[in-house]
């Protein structure tokens, strides 16, 4: 088999969970596709994170300062960019597409026999697939521990069969409530599911009707808690922003967060490229993990690697700046697919560009797939914009640009919208409309931001 039908394989499945969803629900056939591989989630540490917003940043955050301080690190994150691989990392590199290929067809095979006989009700989905591929590729690649992004919810998410060394719960919003619930509560009730008895979660404050559904998951499970707000740094005294707001250097690809911060009785100074107030959040919920499996022995960190690790993250599409360049103008990537990701952009961009709409316009590239809170998220982003073009990705989830326009109605008075047929032809029109010292804006969907990567020549 090749990779590229490995990959066609994988696609399919997809496919086939858009009209029957009600088959990813159920780790018990995870388990007993991972028993039939001889468990390879069982052989290796693991850390889990899930949220709403947040954790992939905060999986590859974490991911980097345990590579900084000497362990082989793995990390499995989703949904990717531009190529599956991205998805399954160790080290730094994705996988390959041989070793993908060949865990293909070691699982799928495994898989089919199952099946065959009755032991599985139906084939994996998608994503126990891809899961299921990662742990066999961890287990044969023996890392020191691995990060696990939650790919969507958690109770019953696939990734919830290992057993963590330690829980992360980011940031919950409103999202994906066709699967989680239609409640702040409902959803926290799901992520809250990455818990285990006596186990150790690390947390942050939240809305209160999520507060309260994790602390009693914790109680209810005699989990221990850690709270990470002694990392949250302080907000300058009367400016409602982060404390030395993100600055451009002249060596760098983009702005940076910089802070000092006392880590392990020491003080280091935080330098992160992924900027914003939110992920001030995030970098908080890191460095408090961090110092918890250090206090737990199962890893050996210094300040200086924290601050390593932090300031070499790289996660592409969020808040990714393009410098201008002779033959175009500056670019800001950032996937922002619901209510609270568009905020934070917003509130990103407000503090990175202060001179946004006093001299210099936005154009906004924009695509999002229907089942998101479109209208909602419109209304937060479109206003900031002078011109608007609304597109859609090679998804067939993705919204069409005319029931974008529609969705927006609201605030459309005053802003230029446009529609293109895809992100490709959507990027040349924005380069029109923005001249050389505007500002294009590409955001929304995952797969609206990797197809403008791809298109970009953006290395992941």
């Amino acid at each position: 088999m090749s990779y590229e039908t490995a990959v066609a394989q994988m696609y399919a499945l997809g496919q086939e969970l858009a009209q029957t969803p009600s088959h990813k629900f159920d780790l018990a056939h995870m388990r007993v596709l991972l028993m039939a591989l001889g468990h390879p989630e069982n052989r290796f540490p693991t850390v889990l994170v899930a949220g709403t917003n947040g954790k992939g940043s905060t999986a590859a955050t974490l991911a980097s300062i345990l590579q900084a301080s000497g362990l082989k690190t793995g990390v499995y994150t989703s949904p990717h960019l531009i190529r599956i691989n991205e998805r399954i990392r160790l080290n730094g590199a994705p996988i390959d597409d041989e070793d993908f290929t060949v865990l293909h067809d070691v699982v799928d095979r495994t898989a089919e026999r199952l099946v065959s006989e009755n032991d599985l009700p139906w084939h994996p989905s998608f994503f126990e697939m891809l899961t299921a591929m990662a742990f066999e590729y961890f287990a044969r690649s023996r890392p020191d521990i691995v990060v696990l992004e939650v790919g969507m919810g958690g109770r019953l998410d696939a990734t919830n069969v290992v057993e963590p060394c330690l829980s992360i719960i980011t940031d919950i919003s409103l999202d994906h409530q066709k699967y989680l619930g239609e409640t702040i509560g409902e959803i926290a009730r799901e992520k809250a599911g990455i818990i285990r008895p006596k186990g150790v979660v690390v947390t942050l404050p939240q809305l209160p009707e999520a507060n309260d559904v994790i602390g009693n998951a914790i109680l209810d499970a005699g989990a221990r808690a850690v709270n990470a707000v002694p990392y949250v740094p302080p907000l300058s005294p009367g400016s409602g922003d982060y404390i030395l707001a993100s600055t451009q250097k002249p060596d760098s690809d983009g702005p940076r967060m910089r802070y000092p911060m006392q880590v392990l009785g020491r003080e280091i100074v935080v330098e992160s490229s992924l900027v914003g107030r939110h992920q001030l959040r995030n970098l908080a919920l890191v460095i408090a993990a961090a110092e918890e499996l250090h206090g737990q022995g199962i890893i050996q960190i210094t300040p200086q690697t924290i601050a390593q690790g932090i300031r070499e993250t790289r996660w592409p599409g969020r808040f990714h700046v393009i410098p201008a360049a002779k033959d175009h103008p500056e670019y800001v990537l950032d996937v922002a697919h619901n209510p609270a990701g568009a905020w934070a952009l917003r509130s990103t961009l407000s503090s990175s560009y202060p001179n946004l709409g006093n001299g210099r316009e936005l154009t906004m590239v924009f695509g999002v797939m229907r089942d998101k809170a479109v209208q909602e998220i419109t209304e937060i982003l479109f206003p900031m914009a002078g011109n608007v073009v609304v597109t859609h990705a090679k998804n067939p989830r993705s919204a069409a640009p005319a029931e974008i326009r529609q969705a927006a109605a609201r605030v459309a008075a005053g802003i230029n919208i446009e529609e293109a047929e895809d992100v490709a032809s959507a990027l040349d029109q924005a380069r029109k409309l923005a001249g050389q010292d505007g500002l294009i804006v590409v955001t929304g969907s995952i797969y609206v931001v990797g197809e403008a990567m791809r298109m970009l020549d953006v290395r992941i």
